[in-house]
């Protein structure tokens, strides 16, 4: 349930159309639903602006569905992250209308409720930090937030970037994700007034740990105005952004 939907209940019955005791039937897994093996946060929404996403791996695929049902009944929507494409398989029996977005193993049903002013500019240093790239797109997309994507403009060819760099200007806020030497998001807070989520990836060769030396890169910073994200967030990358144009639109 979302601010609108009580909002909406509330109003049901102080105009006499909906009975204390069918709200109170509506309200009665607020703040949470207990499955036993989950608690789902019904309340998540209302309390600071999206709804809890599901976090896929390590959940048995029974446990998916009996979850994603409950989501989608409480909110008409449902957010999967790290979702293989066999357990997407096993959902779709329940959810006909749910939406795989394979490369960055996120499941959606429905869409945001409210739509964000101000763009989110999710840029790739390389096409393999692409599925950490598409989560955050996704994932912002799916909040209400405008997105626009610049792929393939690492610091390695740095004419690339640059020839992006009069549409990332237009972003509220930029989303950098790299992997290797996790240059890219001080060379775009260096030329960008918004701020920048950086994203670190476990892209790279050994030396690269798995991407600890990009997040220490990007934490080691020299250019200020850059939030740094864990390794292959990016959904949190996603949250971070969206509530940083939302502040701005002053919700």
């Amino acid at each position: 349930m979302n601010r609108d939907q009580l909002s909406a209940l509330l109003a049901e019955v102080a105009a006499g159309t909906a009975t204390p005791a069918a709200a109170l039937e509506q309200l009665a897994e607020l703040p949470y639903a207990d499955l036993g093996f989950a608690r789902l946060d019904f309340h998540r929404e209302i309390r600071n602006g999206l709804p809890e996403a599901v976090y896929a791996e390590g959940k048995t695929p029974e446990d998916l569905r009996k979850i994603a049902a409950r989501f989608v009944e409480a909110h008409g929507r449902l957010l999967v992250t790290r979702l293989a494409a066999p357990a997407a398989e096993a959902l779709f029996a329940d959810l006909p209308n749910a939406v795989y977005h394979e490369r960055a193993r996120v499941l959606t049903v429905g869409g945001p409720v409210e739509t964000v002013a101000g763009t989110v500019a999710v840029l790739a240093a390389g096409t393999s930090d692409l599925p950490v790239a598409e989560e955050a797109a996704v994932c912002a997309r799916w909040f209400g937030c405008p997105v626009e994507t610049s792929y393939d403009v690492g610091v390695a060819g740095l004419h690339r970037l640059l020839s992006q760099l009069p549409e990332i200007r237009k972003a509220a806020v930029v989303i950098a994700v790299a992997g290797m030497d996790g240059a890219l998001p001080t060379v775009v807070a260096s030329l960008t007034s918004a701020p920048v989520v950086a994203v670190p990836t476990s892209v790279g060769y050994g030396a690269a740990f798995h991407g600890l030396a990009p997040l220490l890169t990007m934490l080691n910073a020299c250019a200020p105005g850059i939030g740094v994200c864990n390794i292959d967030n990016g959904y949190g990358a996603a949250v971070l952004a969206h509530r940083i144009a939302r502040s701005r639109q002053g919700v």
